[in-house]
C-alpha cells in the first residue's frame, strides 16, 4: 500500500492509534525460541504482510513529507529478549532502554550464525511507522547507526525511525574473507538478515508491521545499498546509495593498488605529500575553474578539465620548488589522474581515477603528511587482494609490487565478481516492487571515483531505457565534495526528505539544496572505523570563498542546488555566488559517454552468487 498526499483517510487520532496497536496479538513474536527447521536466510522474498498504515492530522515530521501517526510500544523492551529469531539464523544477546541525543530507544543487540553482530534501535515514544537501515563503511567490523545525507530531515532529528545496522562479520584487516560464512555475510547476507530481524522486532514491540522501509549507506554502505536492490528487491521501499563501492573487486585492487604504487618510490617512501598536493590543487583551479561559467573555486564537472601537470614542473636545477612540482611528483600525479592501462593493449584497466579538483582530499588516503607516512590505499588494497577478491590466497609475504596491472588479472576477478560487486544493470525486480533509488557522489571523492557511479547510471539507462529508469532512479553529483561528505563544496544535504516524498506520495525529486555543514565535526557516515594516520577521513575544512570579497575569508554559509544528472547548477549571472537562489538548472556541460575500459562488461546483468 502506498500513501498519497491529501488522502481522505488522514484522520486517525492518537487514542484510536493506541487502541488499534494494543489490539494486535504479538504472542507469536514473543514466543520462546523453538527448534523448528530454519528457513532459507538468503531468500529475497518479503514475507511481511501489507502494512496497516496509521495516518495523523498532526504534522509530526517535516512539512514536505507524508505525516504518519506515532505508534506506541505494546511490549516492554526487555520482553524482546524472548522474540524467536531462529528462522533468521539469529540470536538476541541484549535488550534494554538507552538514551541517544535526548531520545529514548529500546536497543536490541544480537549476532547471526556467521558471527556478524547487529543492533536495532526502536524509539520508545515517537515512532512514525518507518524503518531505516544504515550501511557500514570500509571493510566494516563496526556498527554505526548515524544516518547520513539527512541534514534537515525532521524524521531523523526527532528520532522517528527505527534504526538498525550490522558489522557484517567484517574487519579492516580483511582476514574474515578466508571464512566462507563470514565472506557471504559481508558480501550481502548480514544486511538482508538485519532487515528481517528488525522487521520482526518491530512487529513484536509495536504490534504492527512497518509502513515504509529505507536503506541509507555510503562507501561500502553504498555498495550494500545497491546490493539490496539487486538481490533483495522487496527489503526496502527506498534506497539511498552514496559514493558506492559497488565495483568492489576493482575498487580495492586496481584503484587503491594503483594509487599506492604510484605514490611509492624505490625506497618505499611517498613521492607526493599533502603540502605538495595543495600546490597542484591551486594550479588546477586556476586553469579550470571558469570552464563551468563561474569562478567560485569549484569544478561543476571535472571532466571538462584537461590540466597538464607538467605545466607547473620546476625548472631543471631549480633552488626553490615552493610553487612548482618536481619531475617525480609530476610523474606520480599524472598516474593518479590517468589510472592504470594494460601494457599489451594500451586499454584502461579502471573506469575512472582521481578527478581534477580533488587534490586536497588525497591526504590520508594515498597521500601522507610526511614522506614516510602510512597511506590507507596500501592497507585497503592488501586486505582485499589477500583475503577477499581472489579465489586463491597469495600468501603472507604478498606485496603490491606483486600485483599485475593487466587484463589477465581482470579475468581472475570474475570468480568473486558475482558475490562482492553490486553493478548488475538489471534492476527490473526492484522497479517492479515499486522501489526508488537515489545515487549520490562527491566530485572530489579520493576513495571511489564518481565516474564509476556515472558508468553504473549509464549502464542502467542502456539496459532499462531512459523513461523506465526515470521512474525509479536519480543520480546527484556534488561539486567539490569529498568521500561521503566534507570538502570545499557545500556538502550538507538532505536526501531523506525527498526520498520519503518519492516513496510515500509519488513526488519525484528535483533540485536538491546543499549547504556548508553547520557543524565542524567529522561524520562517521560511510567512513572506515580505523582512526589516525591513513584513516581516509577528510582532513581539510576549507570552505568555499566568496568571489566578490577576494579576501580569502571563508564564507559563513554557502548554499547551492544540485540537479539530477546530467543537468548542472548554472549561475544566473548576478547576485551572491554563495546563495542557491542565484542558480538555475543548466544543460549538461559534458555529454560524452564513459570511455571504453577492459572491465566494462562487469556492468552487464549477472546472477549473484551466495558465497
Amino acid at each position: 500500500m502506498k500513501l498519497h498526499r491529501g488522502s481522505a483517510v488522514s484522520f486517525v487520532l492518537a487514542a484510536a492509534t493506541l487502541a488499534v496497536a494494543t489490539s494486535i496479538d504479538v504472542k507469536a513474536d514473543l514466543s520462546l525460541k523453538s527448534t523448528a527447521c530454519q528457513m532459507d536466510t538468503t531468500s529475497s522474498i518479503d514475507e511481511t504482510s501489507s502494512p496497516s498504515i496509521q495516518h495523523s492530522t498532526e504534522q509530526t515530521s517535516s512539512e514536505s513529507a507524508v505525516s504518519l501517526a506515532p505508534v506506541q510500544p505494546v511490549a516492554a523492551c526487555s520482553d524482546l529478549l524472548a522474540v524467536d529469531l531462529t528462522a533468521i539464523g539469529s540470536n538476541i544477546t541484549a535488550a534494554k532502554e538507552t538514551d541517544s541525543d535526548g531520545i529514548t530507544y529500546c536497543s536490541v543487540e544480537g549476532v547471526f550464525a556467521s558471527t556478524a553482530g547487529w543492533q536495532v534501535m526502536l524509539p520508545v515514544a515517537n515512532w512514525t511507522q518507518r524503518y531505516m537501515q544504515v550501511g557500514c563503511g570500509g571493510l566494516c567490523g563496526n556498527i554505526n547507526l548515524q544516518p547520513g545525507a539527512a541534514d534537515g530531515s525532521a524524521e531523523v532529528t526527532n528520532g522517528e525511525f527505527v534504526l538498525a545496522s550490522t558489522d557484517m562479520a567484517g574487519g579492516s584487516d580483511g582476514e574474515f574473507g578466508l571464512n566462507k560464512e563470514k565472506r557471504a555475510a559481508f558480501a550481502h547476507q548480514a544486511v538482508h538478515q538485519t532487515s528481517q530481524t528488525a522487521k520482526k522486532l518491530i512487529r513484536a514491540y509495536y504490534g504492527q508491521e512497518v509502513a515504509y522501509s529505507y536503506f541509507n549507506g555510503c562507501s561500502d554502505g553504498g555498495r550494500e545499498a545497491v546490493m539490496e536492490a539487486i538481490r533483495y528487491p522487496n527489503d526496502f521501499d527506498g534506497i539511498i546509495a552514496g559514493a558506492p563501492a559497488m565495483l568492489f573487486t576493482f575498487q580495492n585492487s586496481f584503484h587503491h593498488g594503483w594509487l599506492a604504487v604510484s605514490n611509492t618510490d624505490d625506497d618505499g617512501n611517498r613521492v607526493v605529500i599533502a603540502d605538495r598536493a595543495s600546490i597542484l590543487h591551486d594550479a588546477v583551479i586556476k586553469a579550470c575553474d571558469s570552464l563551468d561559467g563561474i569562478e567560485d573555486g569549484l569544478l561543476s564537472d571535472p571532466r571538462l578539465c584537461n590540466f597538464d601537470p607538467s605545466t607547473i614542473e620546476c625548472a631543471k636545477n631549480a633552488c626553490d620548488n615552493s610553487t612548482c612540482l618536481t619531475s617525480a611528483e609530476v610523474e606520480a600525479v599524472t598516474k593518479f589522474y590517468n589510472g592504470p592501462v594494460d601494457a599489451r593493449s594500451g586499454k584502461h584497466l579502471t573506469v575512472g581515477e582521481e578527478q581534477y579538483g580533488s587534490e586536497l582530499a588525497w591526504s590520508g588516503v594515498f597521500v601522507a603528511d610526511t614522506y614516510t607516512g602510512d597511506i590507507m590505499s596500501t592497507n585497503t588494497a592488501l586486505a582485499a587482494i589477500k583475503y577477499l577478491i581472489f579465489e586463491e590466497y597469495p600468501g603472507d609475504n604478498y606485496t603490491l609490487n606483486d600485483f599485475d596491472f593487466s587484463d589477465s588479472t581482470i579475468d581472475l576477478l570474475r570468480s568473486r565478481h558475482p558475490l562482492l560487486d553490486a553493478v548488475s544493470s538489471d534492476l527490473s525486480e526492484f522497479h517492479k516492487a515499486g522501489g526508488k533509488l537515489i545515487l549520490w557522489h562527491g566530485w572530489a571523492d579520493p576513495h571511489i571515483s564518481p565516474r564509476t557511479t556515472i558508468a553504473f547510471h549509464e549502464a542502467l539507462q542502456k539496459r532499462m531505457g531512459e523513461d523506465t529508469l526515470n521512474e525509479f532512479e536519480r543520480l546527484y553529483l556534488l561539486p567539490g565534495v569529498y568521500h561521503c561528505g566534507s570538502g570545499e563544496g557545500p556538502s550538507a544535504i538532505d536526501l531523506v526528505t525527498p526520498m520519503l516524498e518519492w516513496v510515500e506520495s509519488s513526488t519525484a525529486p528535483g533540485a536538491i539544496q546543499t549547504s556548508t555543514p553547520a557543524s565542524t565535526g567529522e561524520s562517521k557516515f560511510g567512513q572506515w572505523a580505523k582512526s589516525g594516520s591513513g584513516s581516509g577521513l577528510p582532513p581539510l575544512k576549507r570552505m568555499l570563498q566568496t568571489e566578490a570579497s577576494g579576501s580569502g575569508s571563508a564564507a559563513s554559509t554557502v548554499t547551492r542546488p544540485v540537479y539530477s544528472y546530467p543537468a548542472v547548477a548554472k549561475y544566473k549571472g548576478s547576485g551572491d555566488v554563495n546563495d542557491a537562489a542565484n542558480f538555475e538548472e543548466g544543460k549538461p556541460l559534458y555529454t560524452k559517454q564513459t570511455h571504453y575500459w577492459l572491465g566494462g562488461d562487469f556492468f552487464n546483468p549477472y546472477t549473484p552468487t551466495k558465497a
